[in-house]
């Protein structure tokens, strides 16, 4: 079995989508999640973690027939001649509420951690993994956008029923990520689930198909893994998004501007003995630039 990992990580993902709704609020008319203040736009940690979940059920086959499963998704019952959708305490029992087959055989709860709800009591297990809200790196807006539905609202009807869809024109999304090797202890997250965690945040964003997520494609995966129980903190905030003349509302695709991380890398060359190894990723098309020169990648030797 892989070994339980034992240095503390850090992560910034980067991601766009174009004409597209990144994170739609229920509350209010499924409408993107929007800071008003700032003009960005917000997703939820829940979202990003839904994505990995999905692509380790969907493609890596972690459906519970091979020893590896997802605790957290869909799961259904039926009683006479009816489809129930499972609660926790029903999903628990997919494993005969034991919790330590639960960490053996489900990743995401090893990786995200989560509420275990048994029959008399709920077991906590907290998260090596942890994300912020995901932020844009740019201002934007909300365009609103009318159609019409192939069907009539009811019988006897002679127009079909309209829609209304919300979306964002451009967003680069911006999330901060922390792995505490601390947590891990009692979670059991190993590195082999480190390294499905890092092929879900990128294969994950990108295989998220959806009507209303199609566009989204990963732009940036920076993981720095640490000496000790340390960490910067706040990488998407020391990078900046630069579209020179152009107004940053007008921003429509990834040559349109570049990603100064000057600011990144001074803090990581400040604390170049705290940092044991760094992997980069990046999309071929992102332009990134240090004290006015492009670079092509983050790496410790060049620190």
């Amino acid at each position: 079995m892989s070994q339980i990992i034992d240095k503390r990580s850090e992560i910034l993902f980067l991601y766009d989508i174009e004409n597209a709704n990144p994170n739609g609020d229920p509350i209010n008319e499924n409408r993107p999640r929007f800071d008003t203040e700032s003009s960005t736009v917000l997703v939820t940690d829940v979202r990003l973690k839904r994505s990995i979940r999905d692509y380790w059920y969907e493609y890596k086959g972690f459906n519970g027939r091979n020893g590896t499963d997802v605790f957290v998704r869909e799961t259904k019952y039926s009683e006479g001649d009816k489809e129930y959708i499972k609660d926790g305490k029903r999903r628990a029992k997919d494993f005969n509420e034991q919790v330590d087959d639960i960490l053996k055989t489900c990743v995401d709860i090893r990786v995200f951690g989560g509420v275990i709800p048994l029959s008399n009591a709920s077991i906590t297990r907290l998260g090596p993994v942890q994300f912020q809200m995901g932020r844009s790196l740019n201002k934007t807006e909300i365009i609103e956008e009318q159609g019409t539905g192939a069907f009539a609202a009811s019988s006897g009807k002679t127009q079909s029923t309209f829609r209304t869809e919300y979306k964002v024109p451009y967003a680069v999304i911006g999330f901060n990520g922390i792995i505490n090797e601390k947590s891990a202890q009692y979670s059991l997250m190993t590195n082999e689930d480190k390294e499905l965690l890092k092929e879900g945040i990128w294969e994950g964003t990108k295989a998220l198909i959806s009507r209303s997520k199609f566009g989204q494609t990963p732009l940036m995966l920076l993981v720095i893994d640490y000496n000790g129980p340390f960490y910067i903190g706040s990488l998407r905030q020391r990078i900046k998004l630069e579209t020179g003349e152009m107004n940053e509302m007008q921003v429509r695709n990834v040559n349109d501007y570049r990603i100064d991380v000057t600011e990144l890398l001074n803090e990581l060359k400040a604390n170049k003995e705290k940092i044991d190894s760094i992997e980069f990723r990046a999309d071929s098309r992102l332009q990134l630039v240090y004290n006015g020169h492009s670079i092509s990648k983050i790496s410790k030797d060049e620190l």
